[in-house]
C-alpha cells in the first residue's frame, strides 16, 4: 500500500458551463448541477465515470461520483481518477475528507481544489479499493431503499391532507385567514457561546431532506466546529431553511439542538396551530408560490423574516388539524428515519474505519 495525497489520485478540471447555456441544448446526455440531475443536452464532456465536486453556493462540498458521457456546470469541480484508482473508492476517500474545513466565503460559500488537493488519501491496491466500495455501496443501496420509503409515506399523508383541507390554494372550503404571526413566532434565541452545547444535535440546510423535511446526516456541534451563532431549537419547533426556498425544506425536530443561521426556528402558536399541519401548510403549493417570488430577487436564493411573516393561511379547527396530526403519527416516519439515520452513521464508521486503518497500516 502507498500513502500519497489526493493529488497524486486526480486530475481537475474545471467547467465553463452556466445553466442560461443550456437553454435549446436538449440532447441525450445528462448535466449536473449542485442539486444532481438537471436536464439532459446534445453534448457531453466526460467519457469516463467521474468525481465532480460542488465548489460555490449551497451545497458546497457535496460528492457526487457521476457516470461517463456526462457533464457538469460551472458550480462543480471535475476530478478524474488517475489510473490504479478506483472511482468510487476516490468518491468515499473524498466524503472521509470533510472538505467543509476548506470553505471560504461569508456570503457565498467556495471551495477550492487548490487548497484540499494536499489531503492525505491512502491507496491500496486497486483490488482492496474495490472491496471498500462494494461494502460502502450496500449501505449506499439500503439508505436510498429507505429514502424511498420515506417517501412513500410522504404522498399517503399528501392525499390524506388534500382529502381533509380541500385545496388550500384556492380556500375550497372556505378556512379562515390569519396571518403568520398569529399562527406562529420566528424566534431570535441565537446563541454564539457553545460550552455546554458540545454533543446537542448540530442541524444545518444540508440536513434537511428536499420536500420531506427528513433530518439526515446530521452531527453534534463539536463534530461540525460550530463557532458562529446559530439558532436553539426544541421537539416545539418548526425548522425552516430561508435559503433556497425552492428547495422546500421544513424539517419536523424530535429532539433539541441547534440550527443553522440560514433557517429559522419556528413555533407554532399551540392555541391556533398544529405544528405538523402547519409544516405541511408550508410545505404546500400555497406557501411555495407566496414565498418564490421573493427569492428570485436576488443572485443568492434567499428570504427574510418580514417576508415569511407576510404570508396569510387558512386556518380549519384546531380539533381538525389535531385529527391530521394523528393520522400522520400513525403513518409515522421517524421509524424508517431512525433506520435511515443509523445507515448513515454505519456508513460514517466504516469509512472511518476503512481509511483510518489504511493510515495506520501505512
Amino acid at each position: 500500500m502507498s500513502q500519497a495525497t489526493l493529488a497524486d489520485a486526480c486530475t481537475p478540471m474545471s467547467s465553463n458551463i452556466a445553466q442560461k447555456d443550456l437553454v435549446g441544448k436538449e440532447g441525450q446526455y445528462p448535466i449536473y448541477g449542485a442539486s444532481g440531475l438537471i436536464g439532459f443536452v446534445n453534448f457531453y464532456k466526460q467519457e469516463c465515470q467521474y468525481i465532480a465536486v460542488v465548489k460555490d453556493g449551497a451545497g458546497v462540498g457535496r460528492v457526487f461520483c457521476l457516470p461517463p458521457y456526462s457533464s457538469v456546470i460551472g458550480t462543480l469541480q471535475y476530478l478524474i481518477p488517475k489510473e490504479g484508482i478506483d472511482v468510487k473508492y476516490l468518491s468515499y476517500a473524498l466524503q472521509f475528507m470533510h472538505l467543509e474545513k476548506y470553505y471560504t466565503g461569508a456570503t457565498i460559500p467556495h471551495i477550492y481544489y487548490k487548497d484540499y488537493k494536499k489531503e492525505p488519501i491512502p491507496i491500496p491496491a486497486l483490488e482492496v479499493q474495490q472491496q471498500i466500495s462494494e461494502t460502502l455501496g450496500y449501505v449506499d443501496q439500503a439508505i436510498e431503499i429507505l429514502n424511498d420509503q420515506i417517501a412513500g409515506l410522504s404522498n399517503i399523508v399528501k392525499s390524506r391532507f388534500v382529502e381533509m383541507f380541500g385545496d388550500l390554494y384556492n380556500n375550497s372550503m372556505n378556512w379562515s385567514l390569519k396571518k403568520f404571526t398569529e399562527c406562529a413566532t420566528i424566534e431570535s434565541n441565537m446563541i454564539h457561546d457553545f460550552t455546554g452545547y458540545e454533543n446537542v444535535p448540530h442541524i444545518g440546510i444540508d440536513s434537511i431532506e428536499k420536500n420531506t423535511g427528513a433530518l439526515i446526516g446530521y452531527r453534534t456541534v463539536q463534530e461540525d466546529g460550530i463557532i458562529s451563532g446559530k439558532y436553539l431549537f426544541t421537539p416545539k419547533h418548526i425548522i425552516y431553511s430561508k435559503i433556497r426556498p425552492n428547495l422546500n425544506k421544513v424539517a419536523l425536530p424530535n429532539f433539541e439542538g441547534v440550527c443553522s443561521a440560514d433557517s429559522y426556528a419556528i413555533l407554532p402558536n399551540e392555541d391556533i396551530c398544529n405544528r405538523i399541519f402547519f409544516a405541511h401548510v408550508m410545505r404546500s403549493s400555497i406557501f411555495l408560490d407566496y414565498i418564490l417570488p421573493f427569492s428570485n430577487r436576488t443572485n443568492l436564493p434567499k428570504v427574510n423574516r418580514k417576508q415569511v411573516e407576510g404570508f396569510m393561511m387558512p386556518t380549519p379547527p384546531l380539533a381538525l388539524q389535531n385529527e391530521f396530526a394523528a393520522f400522520v403519527e400513525q403513518t409515522d416516519k421517524s421509524e424508517y428515519c431512525k433506520l435511515l439515520q443509523l445507515q448513515i452513521c454505519l456508513k460514517t464508521s466504516l469509512l472511518t474505519g476503512f481509511f483510518e486503518l489504511s493510515q495506520i497500516c501505512y
